[in-house]
């Protein structure tokens, strides 16, 4: 099934889906870092938000 853009709910903050463009512009401009570097954080402590926000503060 294809997403409905008409239904807008609220976003879910909690995980990181990179499969979406505006989710990926979202998280890199939040965390302040590459697409790369995001993805590299996914692969290492998953899609979380919160691990990766950790992981990410551990790498600066």
């Amino acid at each position: 099934m294809s997403d409905d853009l008409t239904m807008r709910g609220e976003p879910d903050r909690s995980r990181i889906a990179l499969g979406e463009e505006h989710e990926v512009r979202y998280w890199t401009k939040k965390f302040g870092v590459t697409e790369e570097d995001l993805r590299v954080a996914i692969d290492a402590v998953g899609k979380a938000a919160k691990n990766v926000e950790l992981w990410l503060a551990r790498r600066k």
